[in-house]
């Protein structure tokens, strides 16, 4: 249990609620047969959004409540928003380091705020993440479109987890509560950042199991002796004709009894076997 929260300044809380409310009226701008009132509150709650969520969870009073500023500047960065998109695409590198930045603090508040409310470690990260990421999955599930946040792209809920994993380290190892925020936000940062400039992802999950896998090679095996022979060989054994007779008549009670050939007729039945295997291989 911690005795204090990592605070940031409420110009430095303002300053991140705006970035994300100017990112997501920007987003929902994209969008056709939306009006202005529709951006607006969809670049409000991407501003505000990852704070609701972790004060709903952690039972507490939203902030985003308790001082009119912050909905006043969520209100008013998704009109700018909404209002200058090209010259703020213009801005957008500036703007992307705000929003790393932004997620880093959320992330570090988050967790703190848990910790002091004695939350397991666990669950404090947790807490953060969401805190870091919840305004954007709050924008596209208003928006009714796949959360980016489950979709193969640049690391963003990875990045603030390594920021409060780091975080929750330094609290355990005695590092006073201000600087290890500050650490947390600047790695959080940093991996957001790098993996936009690299292009970095998780890799794509793979839903395939052995059995399906196999399948598939198999089918490949064919498919590609099939290009080199011209001919498909499947994995089908074909009864002898006695045993066809014999499930034709309906079998026998005993052992099948072979009559006794003559020294020739071997010789003439085997290249007769021969002829017919060769005429079932064609087929």
């Amino acid at each position: 249990m911690l005795d204090e929260t990592f605070r940031t300044p409420l110009a430095a809380d303002l300053v991140a609620v705006g970035v994300g409310s100017l990112q997501g009226a920007l987003f929902a701008a994209g969008f056709k047969r939306i009006d202005l009132l529709g951006v607006a509150i969809i670049g409000i709650a991407s501003g505000i959004g990852g704070g609701f969520l972790r004060d709903i969870l952690l039972g507490s009073t939203p902030i985003a409540f308790s001082n009119n500023l912050f909905l006043v500047v969520a209100t008013g960065a998704a009109f700018l928003g909404m209002l200058l998109p090209r010259f703020l695409r213009k801005l957008d590198p500036a703007i992307t380091v705000l929003d790393a930045l932004s997620i880093g603090m959320f992330g570090a508040i988050g967790t703190t705020k848990a910790l002091e409310m004695d939350l397991p470690v666990v669950p404090a990260l947790f807490i953060g993440t969401v805190s870091a990421v919840g305004g954007g999955v709050l924008r596209d599930v208003m928006l009714s479109i796949p959360i980016a946040l489950m979709h193969v792209g640049s690391l963003y809920a990875v990045a603030s987890l390594a920021g409060v994993a780091v975080l929750t380290a330094l609290l355990a190892l005695g590092v006073p509560v201000v600087t290890a925020g500050i650490v947390c936000v600047v790695v959080t940062a940093a991996v957001r950042l790098l993996a936009v400039r690299f292009g970095w992802s998780l890799p794509e999950q793979r839903a395939l199991s052995r059995i399906q896998l196999r399948r598939q090679r198999q089918v490949e095996q064919v498919i590609d002796e099939a290009l080199h022979t011209g001919t498909i060989t499947l994995p089908i054994v074909l009864p002898d004709s006695e045993d066809r007779d014999d499930a034709a008549g309906g079998g026998s009670a005993g052992p099948t009894r072979r009559t006794a050939q003559e020294p020739g007729e071997n010789d003439e039945n085997d290249e007769n076997d021969q002829h017919g295997g060769q005429r079932r291989g064609a087929h």
